[in-house]
């Protein structure tokens, strides 16, 4: 099933598009009568890889480190 709304009633009604595009739903909005954009759901990223070793690295590795740690490093 197609939900196709003009902008003006999608602005009105964004909340129900997004759980309509969450659900599966085709959503496309149109101006003027002619389709200019669609609604999909986006899926969970997977988690990082580090090269090919199988295990799962945390995303504390990525963030930056404290001033006494970069310290030690200099």
């Amino acid at each position: 099933m197609v939900i196709q709304m003009n902008v003006s009633e999608a602005k009105a009604k964004l909340s129900e598009l997004l759980d309509a595009a969450a659900a599966g739903k085709e959503v496309v909005i149109a101006r003027s009568g002619r389709v200019v954009a669609r609604l999909v759901a986006i899926e969970e990223p997977a988690n990082r890889r580090l090269g090919f070793f199988p295990l799962e690295v945390s995303d504390d590795l990525f963030m930056p480190l404290d001033d006494e740690t970069l310290a030690m490093w200099e």
